[in-house]
């Protein structure tokens, strides 16, 4: 029996909500149209409703990551890879929300770098230092990334978990 495949207009990859919560770590499959839409993401992780931290870490293609950390105050992001957006939406609508006055040509003459909120998870447990190490280690794929942020913050288990779910 052959696995399901996401519509064609759909990237691989996969998106993961991670809930801490009293101290516990859990990890949940989103939905693939979070591999496509930052609004879709952004609304699946706020229906979420913790009262602990939520953020969602969303593989496009093995080829960057984005993080996305709803807050009242607004959403914060980080884009593992600005140049992604010359060929994904989702990336193209994440430099538009980080307001990042990048042109085209600035991204297609350039080497791949990040775009964001560093500090985007600092508060629980993972300095920008070390985020800026993990983007830094560029013979690493976008899945590879998460995994060792998983494994710095502590809850490498519950993504392994979630990975095996969805056959990754």
């Amino acid at each position: 029996m052959e696995a399901q495949r996401a519509p064609a207009d759909l990237p691989d990859g996969f998106g993961v909500a991670v809930v801490r919560e009293d101290g516990k770590w859990r990890c949940a499959p989103m939905r693939s149209s979070s591999l496509k839409s930052l609004t879709a993401a952004e609304t699946e992780l706020r229906e979420l409703r913790s009262a602990g931290a939520v953020f969602g870490l969303l593989d496009v293609d093995d080829e960057f990551f984005v993080i996305v950390r709803p807050a009242p105050a607004g959403t914060r992001l980080l884009l593992s890879d600005a140049t992604a957006a010359l060929d994904y939406d989702i990336a193209a609508e994440a430099l538009e929300n980080l307001d990042a006055d990048l042109e085209e040509e600035d991204l297609e003459d350039s080497d791949p770098f990040e775009e964001g909120d560093l500090a985007v998870l600092s508060d629980i447990g993972l300095h920008e230092d070390v985020l800026g190490v993990i983007l830094s280690e560029t013979d690493l794929y976008a899945d590879e990334q998460i995994g060792r942020i998983a494994r710095e913050m502590g809850f490498a288990d519950e993504l392994s978990a979630v990975l095996d779910r969805l056959g990754r």
